[in-house]
């Protein structure tokens, strides 16, 4: 096996099984880095590992995913005679120290040697994700498994809707594992420097710029570059058509303010791109409930933040 062990999960705090989670890409992260998770961009996978926001709370699907997963295992050796040994420990790969894994067993295949065993728990609404092979998210999970371990495959066991079990035997893609390692260690180039991957529409992008750029120079202005006028086309674009292009704006509006940074203001050509500080004072209503109803003043808080324009030039 070329992966190492980094720390055993025996008794495990959850928090601390956070904290080390921060210290690499694991399986269920792939997806993320590749791009194909339809619930958390790479910018917010950014700003976990960077600890600029918290990780997601595991939801009810992930809490019963967690409680299901000994009869998954269970029913996978009674259904084919193949036991699972699990496996309490965090590995790291040898020859990628990013790469880490956190499996849910390892057991035997008759040809391939010593394999990962993975138990899923899936929503009868997508058994149809089922029908041929398994979803890409848990594909380039697998891959990476067997990146970290050096396995030649993965047995892959769900249970759909409570009443329907399949298992699947996936065998090591050397291509895929290349590309991995190669997206993975691009992402991570980015969690050591700092600097977030390409931005988004999502609102952990937004998120990041607030918090990287949270104030204006007063009056400061720059000249954008070329591939602004472009940016501002699809957000007018998406201005016009509503609701249904708001990603297409965010996105828009993200990379813009990308390239402000701390200017208040922008212009290329006739268009002038305005991102000022406005400050807000808010009252503390309870606070002074509990404390004390007659001192108002020490309640009054204020709060600052950066409005964005997109205008043609007067």
């Amino acid at each position: 096996m070329s992966a190492i062990v980094l720390t055993s999960t025996v008794d495990m705090a959850h928090d601390k099984w956070l904290e080390w989670r921060k210290k690499g890409i694991g399986g269920s992260d792939a997806s993320v880095v590749c791009g194909v998770n339809q619930y958390k961009s790479p910018v917010e996978l950014f700003m976990e590992k960077t600890s600029q926001s918290p990780p997601d709370e595991a939801g009810e699907a992930a809490y019963w995913g967690k409680q299901l997963e000994a009869m998954v295992r269970s029913e996978f050796t009674k259904r084919t005679g193949i036991e699972v040994v699990i496996v309490n420990k965090i590995l790291g790969s040898r020859e990628y120290p990013y790469m880490i894994a956190n499996l849910d067993g390892v057991c035997r295949h008759p040809d391939h040697g010593t394999c990962v065993f993975e138990a899923k728990t899936a929503n009868a609404f997508k058994a149809g994700e089922w029908d041929e092979s398994i979803p890409h998210g848990y594909m380039l999970q697998l891959q990476h498994y067997l990146a970290v371990t050096g396995y030649a495959g993965a047995y892959i066991a769900v249970l759909i809707g409570g009443n329907t079990f399949k298992w699947s035997f996936i065998e090591r893609d050397e291509e895929l594992i290349s590309m991995l390692i190669k997206w993975e260690g691009d992402f991570w180039g980015h969690v050591q420097s700092d600097i977030p991957p390409p931005l988004d529409g999502s609102e952990a992008s937004a998120k990041y710029l607030k918090k990287r750029f949270p104030n204006a120079i007063p009056q400061s202005k720059v000249r954008l570059p070329d591939s602004a006028a472009e940016l501002i086309r699809q957000y007018d674009e998406a201005c016009d058509k509503g609701e249904a292009f708001n990603d297409q704006k965010q996105k828009a509006e993200n990379l813009l303010k990308e390239m402000m940074g701390e200017h208040e203001i922008g212009f290329i050509g006739n268009r002038v791109i305005t991102w000022k500080s406005i400050s807000k004072e808010s009252f503390d209503r309870k606070g002074l409930k509990s404390d004390n109803p007659t001192l108002y003043d020490q309640y009054s808080s204020k709060s600052t933040y950066r409005r964005f324009s997109v205008k043609q030039a007067g």
